[in-house]
């Protein structure tokens, strides 16, 4: 029997030098371009975190193995890792996922609202949280203005997951947070993480 392809899913954190940011926009620009035009790249979306306008994450999807792979070795990639290395406040920080709990193919970010959420629990919770999150999708994508909600499950570290979601605008993500379905889950998390809950707020990088 063919085993079937996963898609891989990759969520990298980079950090700028504050004085920097116009030419880290410009170089995250570059590589977007570029990745969206290899083999296999289903689609790549950056965020620039509104408090902090010098931290961006990347999301980036590849049809299978083999062509994130070829990516990874593609000279592009390369040039623009280099690149950063000059700029960098922090090291660039890069997690390969596989999909948890995807939602349909959005539209285009537009002005959307993005949140990037990094949940963190020990080993032996992690069957918990998997069911919590499963629900907390399910929900979510329901709420009105929601415009993505997509969870992903770190290959290296399954008990370690990062949301992805989006909203039509800051009113939309406020009303999201105060439904009963979100505060049940952060009240069942809780006892549970292994590590703060991390949610960050940002812009799509047009």
């Amino acid at each position: 029997m063919a085993t079937a392809l996963l898609i891989i899913y990759v969520a990298t954190y980079v950090d700028v030098q504050p004085s920097s940011i116009n030419q880290g926009i410009a170089l995250i620009r570059q590589y977007r371009q570029a990745s969206r035009a290899e083999a296999g790249s289903l689609g790549i979306d950056v965020v620039q975190e509104t408090g902090r306008p010098s931290r961006f994450v990347i999301v980036e999807a590849w049809k299978d193995q083999a062509s994130f792979d070829a990516h990874e070795m593609a000279g592009s990639t390369a040039q623009f890792r280099a690149s950063l290395k000059t700029i960098h406040n922090s090291p660039y920080d890069q997690r390969v996922h596989q999909g948890f709990a995807i939602g349909p193919t959005p539209p285009a970010a537009g002005d959307a609202f993005a949140v990037v959420t990094h949940v963190d629990v020990p080993p032996p919770r992690r069957d918990e949280t998997e069911i919590l999150l499963k629900r907390l999708a399910e929900d979510s994508r329901k709420d009105e203005g929601n415009v993505r909600y997509d969870i992903y499950q770190q290959n290296a570290r399954t008990n370690h997951f990062t949301i992805f979601a989006a909203w039509k605008d800051a009113k939309a993500f406020d009303s999201h947070e105060m439904k009963p379905h979100t505060r049940q889950f952060r009240d069942a998390m809780g006892p549970m993480l292994g590590a703060l809950y991390d949610e960050r707020q940002y812009k799509p990088l047009n």
